[in-house]
């Protein structure tokens, strides 16, 4: 029987080269294109970037560009913060979103011209997938959901009716957990048969296991955006106090205003134990958590962390906080690897509670020592289950929504 392949044009607001959502972005381009899809990327980038994208031909790709030729102002982020310069969604004024939703529409609609794609995939449940399936009813849509955009949901209650104008027609939504699922059904209203549960994945060409260096000092990674929602000031309080180990910790990423410059004020105070990377390229985040024994991530709030899959996969012990992304990880792999440190109360969607803190840096300090403990006490349990996270079985689960949406439409 002939395989069915489909014209897929695949739509993220901001760059498609930088954080979880982007390289979720790529990962699928790649796995499409070597099922002989027909694929075209159209993104978000400021108007001097040079994108790094090799998963799609450059006549298959093109780009809004923000802070110059099609929009005035900054990338407008699906984080608060961001590893680059960028406006808030909160924070744009009424023609500031008119501007948005025209540039983004007049653009879109040159290119379902010229491609003519068989189905939209749009990534996040927000503003822009909104739009998309407003202005192009004609046209099946699929959206991913990657957690931001159920913060900022949550977040710009402004905005929830501009959003749930177009997503509540969406002819298919897919979500990183189940935990996650449940939560994009009770927020957007969702029927449960709308909403597949197709995950997250790692390159595992990328991210392996090989022999680890000598545990002395004790090789630590953190990487992820410089910034109090991924709970970084509290880490680093937390190393200020262990004193008695021979550690070293690498910090890779990076971020924007107050909250970076906080983070690498208390990285200071580490003094020799600590190596700032700054932001890397995947082959560079990959050598490193190679050559790592601990993966950090105290986050706030995740959907479902790519950085934990990585890790993992690199043969890394994590240590996290006890999220639904994490707890759906934790499902099925050793035990022994993940070691899951309770989350503090939260009073906004990324700000923990003040008299919670100090019991925070308390326990992420005991799991610190823990982890180290373990990686000079036992050698760590190969992983099985990471495998069901690679992007090629992501992508199956990917592909049979379309399929799906396809025939129904």
């Amino acid at each position: 029987m002939q395989y069915q392949k489909f014209r897929i044009l695949h739509l993220l607001s901001q760059r498609p080269d930088s954080t979880g959502s982007g390289f979720y972005v790529q990962a699928m381009l790649k796995e499409s294109e070597a099922k002989a899809h027909d694929n075209y990327l159209f993104a978000g980038l400021h108007s001097n970037d040079v994108p790094e994208i090799n998963t799609v031909s450059d006549d298959k790709k093109e780009f809004v560009h923000f802070n110059g030729n099609d929009i005035s102002y900054q990338i407008v982020g699906m984080s608060d913060v961001m590893p680059y310069e960028s406006r808030k969604f909160c924070d744009l004024t009424e023609a500031e979103l008119d501007e948005y939703e025209s540039v983004f529409r007049n653009r879109i609609e040159n290119i379902i011209d010229k491609f003519r794609p068989d189905i939209i995939h749009s990534h996040h449940l927000w503003l822009l997938t909104s739009l998309v399936k407003r202005s192009f009813t004609n046209i099946p849509v699929v959206a991913s959901c990657h957690g931001s955009d159920i913060r900022q949901f949550r977040k710009c209650v402004h905005l929830r009716e501009r959003v749930l104008n177009g997503c509540k027609d969406l002819e298919g939504v897919l979500a990183l957990s189940n935990i996650q699922k449940n939560e994009i059904i009770k927020l957007y209203g969702f029927s449960a048969d709308k909403v597949h549960v197709v995950g997250a994945g790692f390159n595992e060409e990328l991210f392996s296991v090989s022999e680890k260096p000598d545990p002395d000092p004790i090789q630590i990674v953190y990487a992820g955006k410089l910034s109090r929602s991924k709970g970084v000031p509290w880490m680093l309080k937390a190393f200020s106090r262990i004193k008695e180990i021979n550690w070293k910790l690498h910090l890779v990423g990076s971020g924007s205003g107050k909250e970076k410059e906080e983070c690498l004020e208390l990285s200071k105070e580490l003094k020799e134990n600590v190596v700032i990377h700054g932001a890397v390229h995947q082959h560079e985040l990959a050598l490193i958590m190679k050559h790592s024994h601990i993966f950090i991530l105290p986050s706030f709030y995740e959907g479902l962390p790519l950085v934990v899959l990585e890790a993992l996969a690199s043969g890394c012990r994590v240590i996290a906080t006890d999220l639904p992304g994490i707890r759906e990880i934790s499902k099925h792999i050793e035990k022994q690897n993940l070691n899951m440190v309770k989350t503090p109360r939260l009073h906004s969607v990324d700000t923990p509670f003040s008299e919670d803190e100090e019991d925070f840096v308390s326990n992420l300090k005991k799991s610190i020592i823990s982890a180290i403990k373990s990686v000079t006490d036992t050698p760590v349990v190969k992983e099985k289950g990471i495998n069901l996270f690679t992007w090629i079985s992501v992508f199956e689960k990917v592909e049979a929504v379309y399929k799906k949406v396809l025939t129904i439409s």
